[in-house]
């Protein structure tokens, strides 16, 4: 009997590196570099039309490409495009001698091909630039995978809706003048009994797409009512509470008096609420919902204007609409820093929405850089991770609690609220700052 053949081990192959740029002098600088960071195995490649024909030839799942933007024959936004093409599956970094709004834009380019973009700056390359890229590039090469999102049936969701599956979590936002609790945003979740927690980014689209909308709307604004009432009777907390609303479901005339109805019931006043409008697609019951927006400020329910700047969120709902809150989105907001055109919008959007007598929270919020940065610009709230993750209605009486009692024990004569604006003592939903 024969023996049974040798089973051949199937290994990854390993993270490699190459440099894409024309100029031989600037390879063999960005080579001795990394040499200096601890790789010593940098493939230099001196077009894009060499790279695409190389990457042709290897695995390239595990690999860093450092692009040039600007060569000739093929330019770097034409290598990302074939890149795109065949797929490319590995990390990417951009240079170029032009910065700023171009560099930017071709780093946007690259994300809307899906690349994984661990960095991006001008030429000449430097030793920190490179050091942060690749430990960009290594950290994203030990994170989870994203999964694909599925959808789900009609009769899943459904059932969702009416047998208690979705519940909220809570995201702080605190003043940036003085760190103190201002309110909180309810996002809702789905307790699947499958799938785990599913987020809203991978079922409210199903839920729009089969008209259900409307029921998911009411029952997230019955899930925050009745929290809030919670909160009061309990611990005595009366936060404003954020619930998001799409505009384009804004279309049953009745919709203002049922929520103060549901409000009643609660005993509580209409500065409890606030609703969070954002335009996914064009309006299709304009004159219905201008009715009901309207009716609603008249009763004192406060409006904000969701990712301002994005979708059909514009500068025309500003003026037709009575909306208390601009919500900056945080695609401008996080690594404004680093970004002129990112920190002009942010700056803009406050003015405009300073001098409109309107308030702004700038969302994403992940680090005390961002947190820096609105700071300055003159917003007046802020949310995101650097502040507080979301967390269970259950869990936000003791955050409150502890925040308040660090900032009271806080020295406000020569504190820098700025070195305490991420602090919320021993709570895990707390990042605390530096």
């Amino acid at each position: 009997m024969p023996a049974p053949p040798e089973r051949t081990e199937v290994t990854a192959a390993p993270p490699r590196i190459a440099i894409v740029d024309d100029d031989a002098f600037q390879r063999e600088v960005m080579r001795q570099l990394l040499f200096n960071l601890g790789h010593d195995a940098v493939e230099d490649w001196p077009s894009g039309a060499f790279a695409l024909q190389r990457l042709a030839q290897i695995d390239s799942a595990r690999m860093l490409l450092i692009i040039d933007l600007e060569m000739p024959g093929m330019d770097g936004v034409e290598l990302m495009r074939g890149l795109a093409q065949r797929r490319y599956a590995g990390a990417i970094a951009l240079i170029s001698v032009v910065g700023g709004r171009v560099l930017e834009s071709a780093v946007r380019l690259a994300r809307e091909h899906g690349f994984n973009v661990v960095g991006h700056a001008r030429k000449p390359a430097s030793l920190p630039m490179l050091r942060a890229v690749v430990q960009a590039w290594s950290e994203s090469a030990t994170a989870a995978p994203q999964r694909p999102r599925r959808s789900y049936g009609v009769a899943e969701l459904r059932r969702a809706l009416v047998q208690d599956e979705l519940i909220l979590e809570y995201q702080p936002q605190v003043a940036l003048s003085d760190g103190r609790f201002a309110a909180v945003e309810a996002l809702v979740r789905w307790q699947h009994p499958f799938d785990g927690v599913v987020g809203p980014g991978d079922f409210v689209e199903d839920i729009e797409a089969h008209g259900l909308i409307d029921e998911l709307t009411d029952r997230v604004l019955a899930l925050a009512l009745a929290q809030a009432a919670c909160w009061r009777e309990q611990v005595g907390l009366t936060p404003r509470i954020a619930v998001n609303m799409s505009m384009d479901n804004l279309y049953r005339l009745d919709f203002p008096d049922r929520l103060r109805a549901a409000l009643a019931a609660h005993r509580l006043g209409p500065a409890t609420l606030l609703l969070e409008l954002t335009e996914s697609r064009l309006m299709s019951h304009r004159a219905a919902s201008m009715d009901i927006l309207t009716r609603l400020r008249l009763h004192h329910v406060q409006l904000a204007i969701d990712d301002f700047g994005t979708g059909h969120s514009s500068l025309a709902q500003l003026r037709d609409l009575p909306f208390d809150e601009l919500k900056i989105d945080r695609s401008f907001v996080h690594g404004s820093t680093h970004s002129t055109t990112q920190r002009a919008i942010v700056a803009a959007s406050i003015e405009m929405a300073h001098l409109l007598g309107m308030r702004t929270v700038a969302e994403g919020v992940e680090d005390e850089a961002d947190w820096l940065a609105v700071r300055a610009a003159g917003c007046d709230v802020a949310q995101g991770w650097f502040i507080a993750r979301p967390m269970s209605g259950a869990a936000l009486p003791a955050w409150c609690a502890e925040r308040e009692q660090w900032l009271r024990d806080a020295d406000p004569y020569v504190v820098d609220f700025d070195e305490f604006a991420g602090s919320s003592g021993s709570t895990p939903q707390g990042v605390p700052i530096h």
